[in-house]
This record gives C-alpha cells, sequence and structure tokens, in this order.
C-alpha cells in the first residue's frame, strides 16, 4: 500500500521535476562521452575541438571516489567508495577548472552519477583518495552510510518482478535504499554541489534499479544552474536515465522514467546495427521513431554503442571495430531528426575488463594527438573521425528541418533531404548506388563531408553537382571506404 501511495506522488509531481533541455549553446545538437578520459584533457579538449567542431557537451566518466580493484578495470570507476570528488581523472580542483573552461567554449558537462549503489565486496577496500569502507558490513564511513541505509542483502535473479529488480543487488554492488529520506537527502548534497560547479546534468546510472517515485523526489529537490556559467535563469539539471529496455516484456518499462526525464533508448543502436549489418532492409526507415516501439523524440538520448553495450558478446551493436559500417551507423543517427544524439569516445579494448591506457604506476596516460585529428597511446577518440565530427556539424546544419523526399531502392539503399538545407543517402547494397535524385538544394556544387572537408570554400572529398531542378547524380560504389554521402547548404562550393 505505501508503494502505491508513492507512485500516485510521483505522477503527480513528474511534471514539475522532468527537466529534457540539454542547455546546449551555440546551435548545437550532439554530446559526446569521453570515456575515462582526465579532466585537464577535457578541458584541452572542449578549446581546442569540441567546441570548433560543434559539439555540445561532454558526459564525463563518474567523478566520485571508487574503490581501487586490482588491474584497475573500467568498471571500478562504478563502485563508490565515497562522495569525494577524487578519482583517476583528476583532482575536485581540476574538475572544477574543467568545468568552466568548457563552459567558456560553449561545451556543456554532463555527470555520469552513481545514485543505486555503493561498492561490491572487496577486502581491504581502499579508494582512490585512500578512503576506507567495510563492504561485508555495509558500513562506508565517508558519507556515511551504514546497514540500515541499504536494502537487504539478494541479488538480481528475475528481471519479470519489479521489487527483485529495484530493490535487490545489481552483479553483487551494495543496493541503497532510496525510499529513505537520509539516503535521498545524501544524494541532493552530491549533485548540488556538482551542480554548484557549473554542470549542465547528470546521466543516472542504472535509473531502471530505483524506483522512479524515489528518483522524482530527489531530482525535485536539485538546484538550478549557474547563471555565471552561462545558463539561463530558472534552469534545471538535464536529466538522463540509463534504462535498458529493448522491449523483450521485462517488469521494468522505459515508460515509467520519461516523465521525470529523458532516457537513454537501447532499443535504437540494436535496430540501426541490425539493419546496417542486413539483417532488415533499410527501406524499412522510413518511419524510423516511435513507430518502432521507441520513445517520443524529445524524451529518447540516442546513441549506436556505449560504454557497456560496445563491450556485450556479439555483433550487436556495432562499435567502433566495425570501422566501416559503424561510421554508417553514427552517420544515419545524426542525420536523421529523431532524438538527442550521443556519441562515444572510446579506448581500444581487447578484453572485456580491460581498463583505460596507464603507465607502469596506473596513471591514466593522455591520448596522443596527431596531426590528422586523429588519437594514438591506446586512445581512439571516434569523435575525431571525419565522417563523425561533420555528421555532427550537418546535424547542427539542418537542425529546425524535417526529414523529407524519402527514397529507397526497395532495400539496402536509401536517401532523404533536411528541408532544403541538407541531403543524405546511404548504400548498404551488394550493388552501386547510381542514381539522379531530388536533394532538396539550390543549384550549385557541394561537398560530400563524409569523404572530405569544406575548407575555404573548396571539398578536400567528393562533390555533388545541383541542377537548377535540385537535382544531382549520387553516387556511392560499394568498393568506397564510406558507405554514405551527405551534403548540405553550408558546405557550397564558393
Amino acid at each position: 500500500m505505501l508503494r502505491m501511495i508513492f507512485i500516485v506522488f510521483a505522477v503527480t509531481i513528474a511534471p514539475l521535476v522532468a527537466q529534457k533541455n540539454p542547455h546546449y549553446v551555440q546551435n548545437s545538437t550532439t554530446m559526446v562521452h569521453l570515456f575515462e578520459w582526465k579532466w585537464n584533457e577535457i578541458a584541452d579538449e572542449c578549446e581546442r575541438f569540441l567546441g570548433p567542431m560543434g559539439y555540445g557537451g561532454v558526459q564525463v566518466s563518474p567523478i566520485t571516489e571508487n574503490v581501487k580493484i586490482k588491474y584497475r578495470p573500467w568498471y571500478e570507476r562504478y563502485q563508490p567508495i565515497s562522495y569525494k570528488l577524487e578519482t583517476r581523472s583528476g583532482t575536485e580542483k581540476e574538475f572544477r577548472s574543467m568545468v568552466r573552461r568548457c563552459n567558456n567554449a560553449g561545451v556543456r558537462i554532463y555527470v555520469d552519477i552513481l545514485l543505486n549503489h555503493m561498492t561490491g565486496n572487496h577486502k581491504n577496500a581502499v579508494g582512490t583518495n585512500d578512503s576506507t569502507a567495510d563492504p561485508f558490513n555495509l558500513d562506508y564511513p565517508e558519507v556515511p552510510y551504514k546497514k540500515e541505509h541499504f536494502h537487504p542483502i539478494c541479488q538480481i535473479t528475475n528481471y519479470q518482478d519489479l521489487y527483485n529488480v529495484r530493490n535487490c543487488e545489481l552483479v553483487g554492488l551494495h543496493d541503497l535504499d532510496q525510499s529513505q529520506e537520509y539516503v535521498r537527502r545524501k544524494a541532493v548534497q552530491l549533485m548540488n554541489k556538482i551542480i554548484d560547479m557549473g554542470v549542465a546534468g547528470f546521466r543516472i546510472d542504472a535509473a531502471k534499479h530505483m524506483w522512479p517515485q524515489d528518483l522524482a523526489a530527489i531530482y525535485s529537490q536539485l538546484d538550478n544552474l549557474r547563471i555565471d556559467h552561462g545558463f539561463a535563469p530558472n534552469a534545471k539539471p538535464f536529466i538522463y536515465q540509463e534504462v535498458i529496455d529493448y522491449g523483450n516484456g521485462e517488469a521494468v518499462s522505459k515508460k515509467e522514467y520519461n516523465q521525470i526525464g529523458v532516457v537513454m533508448e537501447f532499443k535504437f543502436g540494436q535496430e540501426i546495427s541490425n539493419a546496417i549489418r542486413r539483417r532488415n532492409p533499410l527501406k524499412w526507415f522510413y518511419n524510423w521513431g516511435e513507430a518502432w516501439s521507441l520513445l517520443p523524440s524529445t524524451d529518447a538520448l540516442t546513441f549506436i554503442d556505449n560504454h557497456d553495450s560496445q563491450r556485450n558478446g556479439g555483433d550487436n551493436p556495432l562499435k567502433y571495430k566495425d570501422s566501416k559500417l559503424y561510421k554508417m551507423a553514427i552517420a544515419f543517427m545524426l542525420a536523421h531528426p529523431y532524438g538527442l544524439p550521443q556519441v562515444i569516445s572510446s579506448f581500444d579494448f581487447v578484453s572485456f575488463d580491460q581498463g583505460p591506457p596507464t603507465d607502469q604506476n596506473e596513471n591514466i596516460v593522455s591520448p596522443l594527438i596527431r596531426a590528422d585529428n586523429t588519437c594514438g597511446n591506446g586512445w581512439v577518440c571516434e569523435h575525431r573521425w571525419r565522417q563523425i565530427y561533420n555528421m555532427v556539424r550537418f546535424r547542427n546544419y539542418v537542425a529546425t528541418t524535417k526529414l523529407g523526399n524519402w527514397w529507397d531502392n526497395g532495400n539496402y539503399q536509401i536517401a532523404f533531404c533536411r528541408g532544403d538545407r541538407g541531403f543524405f543517402a546511404m548504400n548498404d547494397d551488394i550493388v552501386d548506388l547510381k542514381r539522379k535524385l531530388q536533394v532538396c538544394l539550390p543549384a550549385g556544387t557541394y561537398c560530400d563531408v563524409i569523404t572530405g572537408d569544406f575548407i575555404d570554400g573548396n571539398c578536400t572529398g567528393k562533390s555533388v553537382k545541383v541542377d537548377k531542378n535540385g537535382e544531382a547524380v549520387i553516387e556511392i560504389r560499394t568498393d568506397e571506404n564510406d558507405g554514405v554521402l551527405a551534403i548540405h547548404a553550408g558546405a557550397k562550393v564558393a
């Protein structure tokens, strides 16, 4: 009965706490997850690349102190031992400086925050700032949390049981009880401290494993964003929540959470990856969006892969290791108007546990930035691939337009316009695409921003000549390095 009362309460307050505005500046539309980057490096990247290339924001890895695990796997960042802001990415002072520098560069910061749990069991648990805890007895003195602040220990074993999914431990991580006022207050204090540093919002890790009404109560107590960091008066933090829901009929649904914030739409990347792997014809994407049982566009944080899903077994979703197909998937995501897109910037890995590149003292090493904009030192930096950053700029340029003039060959070749500002085509077929199509642009010559850049009024890659009727011969051969073509009115040859 108590839970039913909370549910009614949540329904009444949800419209008051929902915050779906990412607070981008400079007509930006896309964020990047700089997975495991250091704070000082992120600040540099905001100034030298992300801002100039039109990226709107950065999701950073968790900033709370985590337990140190042997061999330093990536997932240790998702096991908080305290709420101190000291990690291998840097100090609290460095984080504050990064936020200020990125905001000044027109790039917003979003924090991946851990409210669901603390660590799993580790003997002699020590954190990245030397904090200690006794996980076996649920004792975290640096917060502090004690046994009474956690759900009784049980493991998640049944995804058809709401209570098992939300009140038990995810992979052995000790599960906090957010229905308690004390636990909520600790979460709010942490988030408001981070808001005061100038961030624009939060990714809520493991939101699926917390009750929506508890999250709504926490969100409703968050402070406004900082005006002196460039945010509008009374602006609330952007909230996007990790709710893994592929539509398989589990007890927890993504539609329980989109009233209180944006939700990460995992089905999005799964369906696009399946199609580009030629398991479903691309022609079916003519009605891509809610008709595919996806969330409303303004409620969906969209992505092809993220730090979790790219480590899943099997070949779905596509990831950087599938270079040509992956670039096609990202290009389609950014060309299509559905959703709020995010791209990931990874480090190279060969095993599930592998953490970021480090030196002999287990310190994270910085990405090597090469002259051609790509990265070294073990970093992949997908956000610096030409086919991706130019599609970020394409999306920014066509953002105010709708999709129109859909064309397909009845199989794996598709094309569409974005108003009178842009045109996109994809060939995932076994035959070449060479056809005269309506591209909806004024007569002239335009640069294909996939195969090259638009620099000083000229193209470094292919160009497309549009006639007086807004038509052009579009060619994408199967032996080309890229399976897509994109032109827009902002890259017209002088």
